[in-house]
């Protein structure tokens, strides 16, 4: 990445910064989204935009960002980047304001975008799939009633440094979490989907989860296709009667789990080692959605 793009400004890396007074550095006050393009082009972008402007009505920054501007400054950087297509962070951070937790609103939030190539995937990654390595790191409640995608990311850093603990037994594995209560939540940065009998589950989310974008396009799409779709509360050992478990993320679409790992090193394969058939349909659904072609 050779620049970003601050409130509509493509600038250089080395000179783009915020204020050491901007409350998303002081106290976590922003929110972010990522997202991928197809063919150039952004991805549910007006999904990821409503979800920006709903959490920061909540916390009080101004949001008046247009789906058209936010296109306008992804396709300028991109371009400066020399990147055909892209993963993308956009950040709207709540800007500066005095020393203190805040009273009132916010005035001038930033505007932050982020742009680099997409992650090569390994060739067998929708084949063969990938671990789900159980943590013991809880999932923290929610900031509101529901999960923001904020900046406070503390609780996720903890996971993913526990899951890093585990060393070559884990490596390329995402984590997972539960709830305090016990109940399964979400990877560290996934949405989680597993299949019985051909019907679709996911947890709820009053587990506190993330409301994913792709989580709920999934969730459309099967419905479409007559999967009956089932939000719940589960325990880890339903995971290890599933048929088919895969992840969601708007960057790495739907990513089959072939393999549940416990805290003790017990391994669980899942859809004998492979993609299963239902994951197979959503995916190649999704796919033709997005307007993707290999």
């Amino acid at each position: 990445m050779q620049y970003a793009a601050i409130n509509g400004e493509l600038v250089n890396m080395a000179a783009a910064v915020v204020p050491v007074t901007d409350h998303g550095f002081l106290y976590g006050l922003g929110l972010f989204e990522t997202f991928r393009t197809y063919r150039g082009v952004p991805y549910l972008l007006e999904r990821h935009m409503e979800r920006m402007a709903s959490g920061c009505k909540e916390l009080g920054i101004p949001f008046t960002t247009t789906a058209a501007e936010v296109t306008d400054w992804i396709q300028r950087l991109m371009q400066a980047n020399g990147l055909q297509d892209a993963y993308v962070r956009y950040t709207v951070s709540a800007g500066e304001a005095p020393l203190g937790l805040p009273s009132g609103d916010y005035s001038k939030p930033n505007h932050i975008l982020l742009a680099k190539a997409l992650p090569e995937p390994t060739p067998s990654l929708y084949e063969s799939g990938k671990m789900l390595q159980r943590l013991s790191t809880p999932r923290n409640t929610p900031e509101g009633e529901v999960r923001f995608k904020s900046l406070h990311y503390m609780n996720s850093i903890l996971a993913k440094r526990e899951l890093n603990a585990y060393g070559q037994d884990a490596q390329g594995a995402e984590g997972l979490q539960l709830t305090r209560d016990g109940h399964v939540a979400e990877g560290i940065v996934s949405n989680v989907f597993w299949i019985r009998e051909n019907a679709l589950y996911t947890s709820a989310l009053s587990t506190g989860i993330l409301p994913g974008i792709t989580r709920a396009v999934v969730l459309e799409i099967a419905t479409e296709q007559g999967i009956p779709c089932i939000e719940t509360l589960a325990a880890w050992e339903e995971l290890l009667q599933a048929d088919e478990i895969f992840l969601t993320g708007s960057v790495a679409e739907l990513v089959p789990v072939t393999t549940l790992r416990d805290q003790d090193g017990v391994e669980t394969i899942i859809s004998n080692g492979h993609i299963g058939p239902v994951t197979t349909v959503l995916l190649g659904m999704y796919r033709q959605k997005a307007g993707y072609t290999s």
